[in-house]
This record gives structure tokens, C-alpha cells and sequence, in this order.
């Protein structure tokens, strides 16, 4: 019986270990987590979500807190038209938080960044180009495009140096999203390096309607396959979301896979950006604790725990210092819902808001618990401590697990 250390991931002349971490916000996917997977022959993402904020957190700057005082006249005003990022200092944030994650870099593996088209940021073109553009300066290993469809995100960057040596990939959850990334560059002769295939089960927010329950991830990447093999296409896919064990992974290189994305497990590694406390409602989660909602203002279908704090709650919009998810008009579905409830509630000291959810502020906080939708087995992969509660595991076991278990095992920690 083989195991996933049977395999490599081939990419340009490199080859490494077939488990590539994904890329979780607001830096839940540290820049330390990062770096063990590459440590360890594999890929590490970190992620360029709200990176203005992860730059004050690791290197002290004071983005956030500039962007605040800037804009800060316009703080009781519902139109945010105005709150706009200073790409000089977006580029910074990107230039700091990639360069020193790539500075302390050991190992055979690589570092991805994960670079999501819906962080808006009042200015969805120019904000991209500079997080992407920046990202190359600073020497990150390769890009993942994430949540959205990215149709003209190769373009902003083709007149870049590096556009052709960096490994580019994007993350897609049907057929149809491919064809329309590959028919949008074809003028650019540049094929993505590697495909991501996110499947219904996969943690966060889903390419997928509230009727996610219908699709198949092992159905999605032999469709995904198939037409690449029809259209003479040779790109690696990456099966993600749902692959819970090292069996589940090497099932699916044995039927093609190049790699694996894998995320839900490495949410209880002490490397991980979550708090503790988090981490344990995580282990004490059971499946009926686990929901996909529509409270995201992104659009997207959202899988996280039911008790997450930021479900309902009504805090104030902070587009000042965050703004992350404002359109090009400065809208924002949150404001508007939020502006409603205190319309209909003038007396409230505090309202309610249960459609929507203030993302920036609750995913900086660690209050918004998204999740896989395994999360539940998270208590079977380590040991309960005295107290009741569960040991924090270090990113090497749980990455050297999926490496070479088999049997559908899962090794507990010594």
C-alpha cells in the first residue's frame, strides 16, 4: 500500500513533497507555518488577506492605525466612497510580511502566497496589481489566486520580471471557472503552473451555491482532467478541501493528483496564527456545531462554527482603519445591513445584525471560526490533557502524518 511520500509534486525543475498547506486569513496561515512546510519539502502558503494589519501585528508598523487617522473624519458617515488604502504603504505591508517570511526560508520546499480577488479595497484593480506586483519584488516562490475568478489578474501583472520564472496558480471549484481563466489569458501565452480544485467540503468561503452539498470534489477533478487530457493540456491539479487523512491524499495521487491542498487539520498546530481558546472550540466542535451560511459580504457561501462570535453581532463598521471588503463605489453589504438594523432599532444601545457580518473587524479579532467541514474529527487526531482540554500539535506531526500514514490511520501524538 502506498503513501503520499510515494509521490512528488513536479514544478518547473523543482520537485517536492506532495502536501501544499493552504493559505488561511487573517494570518491564521503564519508565516511560521509557512515555513515548516517548506522546512519539510512541501508547499506553505501565507496569506495576503487584511496584510496591512498582519504587518503591524508582526513587524510593529501602524498602518491600520494611520488609515484610521486619516480618514478619520469620516467615521459616522455611511458613504465610504471616499476611504481609500495608500498603495504605497499596501506595498510595504506586502513587501515586509513576503521578504521576511522569504529571508528566513530553509529547506527544499516553497512559499506560496494566497492573493484573494474579492479583498476589494475601494480599488479592486489597482490594489491587486500592487499586493501582486509587490508580492514578486519581495521573491515569494509563487502566487495562488483565490476567491474569485481572476480573469484579468495575469494581465495586471505580465510586464513583471518574474511573471514567467514564479510558479502562478488559481483556485477553481468547477470546470467552467477553469475554461473561462484559460480562454481570458490565452493572448498571454501563459499557462497556470498548477490548478487548485476547492470541493464542496473545504473551509471558509465556497465556490459554491447554499447547494454545495450536491458536488463531488472526486467527481469536479475527473471532469477537470478529462478535459485537460481532450485539450492536449498537461497542468497539475491539486485536489482540496475535505482530505482529512493520508490515505484520503494518496487516493488521490494515485488517480493523477500532482498534489494536495490541505488545511482544516493544521488549524490546531502551535504554529498556527489561531488563539488557543479558538483552537479549542475547534477540538470540542461535533458536526451538528458546523453550518454553511450567507453572512459573508463577499457573496460566497461561508462554512464555520455556529458559536462564532461574529454571527449576529452588530458592531459599528470600522471602514476607516480596515475597509478591506469595499467595493469600487465603497459599499459594502455589512454597512448596509448594519445601517438598517439602526434605523429600525434608534433606541438600541448595540443592534443586532444576522445577515451580514462586519468580516474585517471579526477575522482580525479571531471571532469569525471558519472552518472545514471535518473540523468535527479534530478530537480524534491528538490526546485530551487532564484539564479537559486538547494538546496543541506541532505543524511537523501533522504534516509527517499526511506524509506516511496508511490505513486510514492517523498517528496521535507521543
Amino acid at each position: 500500500m502506498k503513501c503520499v511520500d510515494d509521490f512528488r509534486l513536479k514544478l518547473g525543475d523543482r520537485e517536492l513533497v506532495p502536501i501544499v498547506i493552504g493559505g488561511m486569513g487573517v494570518d491564521i496561515s503564519t508565516a511560521e507555518l509557512a515555513l515548516e512546510a517548506a522546512r519539510l519539502g512541501g508547499i506553505g502558503h501565507i496569506s495576503d488577506a487584511m496584510v496591512p494589519t498582519v504587518s503591524d501585528r508582526r513587524f510593529k508598523t501602524s498602518f491600520v492605525k494611520d488609515k484610521l487617522k486619516l480618514h478619520k473624519y469620516n467615521v459616522a458617515n455611511s458613504d465610504k466612497s471616499s476611504v481609500r488604502f495608500d498603495l504605497g504603504h499596501l506595498a510595504e505591508a506586502t513587501r515586509l510580511h513576503v521578504g521576511r517570511t522569504m529571508d528566513e526560508k530553509r529547506g527544499d520546499g516553497m512559499i506560496f502566497i494566497n492573493c484573494m480577488e474579492k479583498l476589494t479595497m475601494n480599488a479592486p484593480k489597482e490594489t491587486l496589481r500592487v499586493r501582486l506586483t509587490a508580492a514578486l519584488d519581495a521573491g515569494i516562490d509563487g502566487i495562488t489566486l483565490a476567491a474569485g475568478l481572476h480573469l484579468g489578474s495575469f494581465a495586471l501583472i505580465e510586464d513583471h520580471p518574474r511573471f514567467r520564472q514564479v510558479q502562478l496558480g488559481i483556485i477553481v471549484s468547477s470546470l467552467r471557472a477553469l475554461q473561462l481563466f484559460l480562454r481570458k489569458n490565452a493572448r498571454l501565452n501563459r499557462l497556470p503552473d498548477f490548478v487548485v480544485i476547492e470541493g464542496p467540503l473545504a473551509g471558509g468561503h465556497l465556490g459554491f451555491g447554499m447547494d454545495w452539498a450536491k458536488y463531488d470534489l472526486g467527481a469536479i477533478v475527473v471532469e477537470i482532467q478529462d478535459w485537460l487530457k481532450a485539450e492536449g493540456l498537461n497542468i497539475p491539479l491539486i485536489p482540496a478541501g475535505g482530505i482529512f487523512t493520508g490515505s484520503d491524499a494518496t487516493g488521490f495521487l494515485e488517480h493523477g493528483a500532482a498534489a494536495v491542498q490541505v488545511a482544516t487539520r493544521f488549524t490546531v498546530a502551535r504554529e498556527c496564527g489561531l488563539p488557543e481558546d479558538v483552537q479549542q472550540q475547534y477540538f470540542t466542535a461535533n458536526e451538528e456545531d458546523i453550518e454553511v451560511n450567507g453572512i459573508s459580504p463577499t457573496g460566497y457561501p461561508m462554512r464555520m462554527l455556529k458559536n462564532s462570535p461574529a454571527i449576529g453581532d452588530g458592531i459599528r463598521p470600522n471602514c476607516e482603519a480596515f475597509g478591506y471588503l469595499l467595493d469600487s463605489s465603497g459599499r459594502c453589504d455589512y454597512i448596509e445591513a448594519y445601517n438598517r438594523e439602526v434605523a429600525a432599532h434608534p433606541e438600541a444601545r448595540k443592534v443586532a445584525v444576522i445577515d451580514k457580518t462586519c468580516l474585517c473587524t471579526h477575522m482580525r479579532n479571531f471571532e469569525c471560526w471558519t472552518c472545514g467541514h471535518y473540523t468535527y474529527r479534530l478530537k480524534d487526531t491528538t490526546r485530551q490533557r487532564a484539564d479537559g482540554g486538547y494538546e496543541i500539535l506541532s505543524a511537523e506531526h501533522i504534516f509527517r502524518d499526511y506524509q506516511f500514514s496508511k490505513d486510514g490511520k492517523i498517528a496521535l501524538p507521543k
